[in-house]
């Protein structure tokens, strides 16, 4: 149990928090009742469903109502992303002009910075339609005052909501484009998520939905792996937290991007199948975030309850993932000053360093260097498809690479993978 886990305990406990929510639908705390146990700032930041404390259970969630108050109740407040894996097929190329100097495109660490380079490379214009999007807001700001229905966590066949009113609650906005004819508010993640908080689109779309009279469009940006992922959504009823629709969805690339089954096959002809390490057997069924923490990790070493707090994990999800990189040889465990870290391998970071098209393939190599996808990617090359599940679990159990209390819950990572592989291919 995190730090932050137990702190909410207190709280509950102290507030009766979880009966009166019941009782009255919702319940109000203050940043000062918060920050008798720890600062609000960290006590209250939860971007992905995974991240909610424990004794939120899988119904309660907060909101921010004014800059020192916040509500919780039984919200629905977050939104799953589409599965990347089936979407790299419609990636687009898109290039810095020479003249720049200063930019590597290698090195692109930040959200910050992402956003500045998708600017640069033209990638908004191209994904909105519209030309000459230039920044015009960002950081901190007063959302103003609003009021908006919020549905519940769902139960049963029906789903109630509750109206909420803000007052003057902080909104970050990481960049706000406008032409003459919208205003894009852009959030900005260089991590993988499985699902993002809704607020963090609506309360600015909120605040400036106010104050201006252009059309307003919602963009959240994901940059990992070199790829620029945007995702445009719209709010149905403004006055509905969770009206949120996707409109469209694009991957953009600075480098070659073309990855053919001609190249998967001459990889897997190429491959020399290694002894099995000594290391659990994969359950990480998203290799993008194997990715996305294999990129994090090159910057710093982390402990198992930062990974978790930077992916939105519980610290058990942390363990699943960092051994998917030892499983590959990406990432290792080391002994320092601070305790037990997890680095990125010499391997991992010579890798990350590779071109777009020749990192995917190199990517490929170290998981096919594992009997079992070696053999189960061999189907597909001559079937065309994933094999399903009923048999990727009965050539686990043949090569005896878990437990059999494990065997089905990994099958779905070893499917994932698989996937992830065959999703390469854009021509």
């Amino acid at each position: 149990m995190s730090l932050i886990d137990e702190k909410w305990e207190i709280l509950f406990e102290k507030h009766n928090i979880e009966h009166e929510i019941k009782k009255n639908g919702l319940f109000y705390i203050t940043a000062d009742q918060i920050r008798e146990v720890k600062e609000p700032r960290l006590m209250t930041k939860f971007d992905t469903r995974e991240s909610l404390p424990a004794v939120f259970g899988r119904k309660i969630a907060i909101l921010p109502v004014t800059r020192g108050k916040y509500v919780l109740g039984e919200f629905d407040l977050y939104q799953d992303f589409p599965e990347m894996v089936s979407d790299i097929k419609q990636m687009k190329g898109a290039k810095i002009p020479d003249y720049y100097e200063t930019i590597d495109i290698n090195d692109i660490r930040s959200e910050a910075n992402a956003i500045n380079i998708m600017s640069i490379a033209g990638i908004l214009e191209d994904f909105l339609g519209e030309p000459h999007m230039v920044q015009t807001v960002s950081g901190r700001m007063s959302s103003g005052s609003f009021g908006f229905y919020v549905s519940h966590s769902k139960s049963g066949d029906y789903q109630t909501k509750s109206y909420i009113t803000v007052e003057n609650s902080q909104v970050e906005i990481d960049g706000g484009f406008e032409n003459p004819n919208v205003f894009s508010v852009m959030e900005g993640k260089n991590v993988v998520h499985s699902n993002f908080l809704i607020r963090q689109l609506y309360y600015p779309v909120r605040l400036w939905n106010g104050k201006i009279n252009k059309q307003i469009r919602p963009v959240f940006l994901v940059y990992s792996n070199n790829i620029f992922r945007l995702l445009e959504y719209e709010f149905m009823d403004i006055n509905d937290y969770n009206s949120l629709n996707l409109v469209q969805e694009k991957n953009y690339s600075l480098e070659d991007i073309e990855i053919t089954w001609e190249d998967l096959q001459d990889i897997w002809k190429k491959t020399r199948i290694k002894p099995e390490p000594e290391v659990t057997f994969i359950q990480a069924d998203s290799f993008p975030k194997v990715i996305s923490l294999a990129e994090h990790l090159a910057e710093e070493p982390m402990i198992a309850a930062e990974i978790a707090e930077l992916f939105g994990f519980k610290e058990r999800q942390s363990d699943y993932y960092f051994n998917a990189g030892r499983y590959l040889g990406l990432m290792e465990k080391r002994n320092g000053e601070e305790g037990v870290k997890a680095h990125i391998t010499s391997a991992g970071r010579r890798l990350l360093k590779m071109r777009y098209k020749e990192r995917q393939l190199e990517y490929v190599r170290l998981i096919l260097e594992h009997r079992i996808f070696y053999e189960l990617f061999e189907t597909i090359l001559k079937g065309g498809k994933a094999p399903d599940k009923k048999t990727i679990a009965a050539k686990m159990r043949e090569m005896r690479v878990c437990g059999e209390s494990l065997v089905e819950r990994r099958a779905s990572s070893v499917r994932g993978w698989l996937y992830w592989i065959m999703a390469l291919v854009n021509s």
